[in-house]
């Protein structure tokens, strides 16, 4: 599924976590790993052009990152210059790769954590899925050992089907289908207060059938997983959280919405809050 796998570096811890998971997933699939390194203006505290040159610090930075790779993989390495994003966005078109792994901040300071930056933009740009990557989240040396697919019942939430089952195959992990009923939103200003039992049943009932159905999908691509199932109540993103805590996964693999008028669709998105509040890499897979 993924023969070449690119990883953009900058120096930062995330990168660095991102380079171990590029790693991983490039060790398992037999894939060619790419690590780019983007010259951007970088100025010092002073605002003058720092002492080391630019293509110094990016062919320094690539060099770490290779070194820590090892000989586990075949590694290239690539320095672009221009604009992060656009040159990534770019370079994912003229290469071919097939997955962008990339890092990016914890939680604290959400605000601007993730909205407006690199990884973002390219989330937002490619066409490739790419795998965000938190800056606290470590590879284990095992792999993955459990992988969640979260459903909405919807065409979207189905884009990320494939991936999830390949991903649960090849590393022989677990894979979960789950998903979140938001009882509170459903009872408008009154919150749970203002849904009555009925209502709730019958969204537990269409929650437990969009489970379902992406059961069946899975297991029409794979007839041997048998996916732990779970409908859970509270905020989507929060539900996934909290998932994702209490049953060990190790990695979330989510479709979002195809190109069109993608920056309301994806920002205001489930996927978005998703990748701010978990702490564990977040695959996303564009749907058509």
């Amino acid at each position: 599924m993924y023969d070449r796998i690119l990883v953009p570096v900058d120096g930062s811890a995330p990168a660095e976590r991102a380079v171990g998971y590029g790693g991983l997933l490039a060790e398992a699939y037999d894939a060619e790993l790419e690590l780019l390194y983007v010259l951007a203006g970088e100025r010092d505290a002073d605002g003058e052009a720092g002492h080391e040159s630019r293509g110094e610090r990016g062919r320094a930075v690539l060099a770490a990152a290779a070194e820590r790779l090892g000989d586990r993989v075949a590694v290239e390495t690539h320095l672009s210059e221009g604009v992060p994003h656009r040159a990534i966005s770019e370079h994912v078109a003229a290469s071919g790769a097939g997955l962008v792994v990339m890092g990016r901040r914890g939680r604290a300071g959400l605000g601007e954590g993730l909205l407006g930056s690199v990884t973002e933009r390219v989330v937002v740009g490619v066409d490739a899925p790419v795998l965000v990557v938190p800056g606290s989240a470590e590879p284990a040396d095992e792999g993955l050992s459990t992988v969640l697919l979260p459903t909405d019942g919807s065409e979207n939430a189905e884009a990320a089907t494939d991936h999830a089952v390949d991903l649960a195959r090849r590393f022989g992990a677990r894979l979960h289908v789950a998903t979140v009923v938001d009882v509170d939103s459903a009872g408008g200003l009154f919150g749970s207060r203002g849904v009555t039992d009925d209502i709730v049943d019958r969204l537990e009932a269409s929650g437990s059938e969009a489970v379902s159905r992406m059961v069946d999908a899975v297991r029409e691509r794979d007839p041997d997983l048998d996916p732990a199932t779970a409908v859970v109540r509270g905020m989507p993103h929060e539900g996934i959280r909290d998932y994702v805590t209490a049953h060990d996964v190790d990695l979330v693999t989510m479709g979002s919405r195809g190109r069109s008028d993608i920056e309301r669709q994806l920002f205001g998105s489930v996927t978005k809050r998703v990748l701010r509040v978990v702490d564990v890499p977040v695959l996303v897979v564009r749907g058509e």
